[in-house]
């Protein structure tokens, strides 16, 4: 019994025994031990996540591929009014708001045609300015009448009296009855407020009884079927350089033409402009909407296009993607890149072609510890 415990403990004390140079066992290089079915972060920085888990996670995969595509610059900007297809209506007098028809007024969002009435505006006056225009009403008719039985008199003796004092006396009865039907207007008349344009009200400031000043914002038309972008670039912009531009609206990118740009800059910044006209591009994005806007120039970059959610950070708040290593197994990439469309971005360090990137699902990964 004794022998054998002599030979039991030799053999563990072998076993223990550091291997000589050139001889070791390849501890060295082994895989981090994984620990269980659940996804977990390994010693080495990799995320280990079970299939099961990956499909939980709707985890989705793309080959980067390497492409040539235009250079992008991302600037911000605002959705504004089409000057050509859209306008405002505005009070030219003060006065009191009236609905135009027996369906009150229109509300925000509503179909309008050219030219149709959309309030009335009621003129408000004082009592003084109103006796003295219902005075000069009284004054004018008075004037009037002695001037129609001056002319009646004058044509009675058409064969005595020259020609030119009848037409004199015409002429100065009609003056009068202009001047009346002018200051009775004024007394009992309105403005409409007419639609310049056809299309959807943006803007509707109007309540019924409201009392407005001349020059104010009564209604805002648009068309439904232009969007206008005005982008603002603070740095200098190649305006010979650009091609068009893209925004991301409701995860789709819409594209853009290049209107041009003015020679002022308004708040140190020179701002671009740009347009769509399809269906119901005006209806994307609401006016003064702020957006980012993806300029497009005619020069070109190689890089691997890759959609703008495949982008995460880690904790160094370094710019990463997840690159699938194996079945089971992902590991970041810390990467640069720069701005495509609003959806995509355009990958030109860090990561190789070929490489499975996470394009769904990184923010998940990211987050396992």
């Amino acid at each position: 019994m004794k022998n054998l415990l002599m030979i039991l403990l030799a053999a563990g004390l072998s076993s223990q025994a550091p291997a000589h140079e050139g001889h070791d066992h390849g501890d060295e290089n082994k895989t981090p031990q994984i620990n269980g079915n659940a996804p977990q972060r390994l010693p080495d920085g990799t995320v280990f996540i079970p299939k099961s888990a990956q499909r939980g996670m709707a985890v989705l995969t793309q080959k980067a591929q390497s492409e040539t595509l235009p250079q992008s610059l991302e600037l911000p900007g605002r959705v504004i009014m089409d000057p050509h297809l859209g306008g405002r209506v505005q009070a030219m007098i003060p006065g009191r708001i009236e609905a135009a028809g027996p369906h009150g007024l229109p509300a925000a969002g509503s179909k309008v045609k050219k030219g149709d009435i959309l309030a009335w505006v009621v003129p408000a006056s004082g009592a003084i300015e109103r006796s003295n225009q219902a005075a000069l009403l009284a004054e004018l008719r008075a004037t009037q009448g002695l001037a129609e039985k001056r002319l009646a008199r004058l044509k009675e003796l058409a064969d005595t009296v020259p020609r030119k004092d009848i037409d004199a006396a015409e002429s100065e009865v009609l003056s009068l009855k202009g001047r009346i039907a002018a200051v009775g207007g004024g007394l009992s008349g309105r403005e409409a407020l007419v639609a310049p344009v056809g299309g959807v009200l943006a803007a509707s400031n109007a309540v019924v009884g409201q009392v407005v000043e001349p020059k104010e914002l009564i209604f805002e038309v648009i068309d439904p079927d232009s969007l206008h972008i005005e982008a603002t670039a603070f740095d200098p912009v190649p305006l010979d350089q650009v091609a068009a531009a893209t925004v991301a609206v409701a995860g789709r990118s819409v594209p853009l033409s290049f209107v041009g740009a003015p020679r002022r800059l308004r708040e140190q910044a020179l701002p671009l402009i740009f347009e769509n006209h399809v269906a119901g591009a005006g209806l994307s994005l609401p006016l003064g909407q702020p957006v980012k806007v993806q300029v497009q120039l005619k020069s070109t970059l190689s890089g691997l296009p890759l959609p703008a959610a495949a982008l995460t950070r880690n904790t160094a708040n370094q710019v990463v993607v997840w690159v699938k290593t194996a079945p089971e197994q992902f590991a970041a990439r810390a990467i640069r890149s720069e701005p495509l469309d609003g959806l995509r971005v355009l990958v030109t360090a860090g990561l190789q072609p070929g490489e499975r990137v996470v394009v769904q699902g990184a923010s998940l990964i990211a987050q396992i510890r």
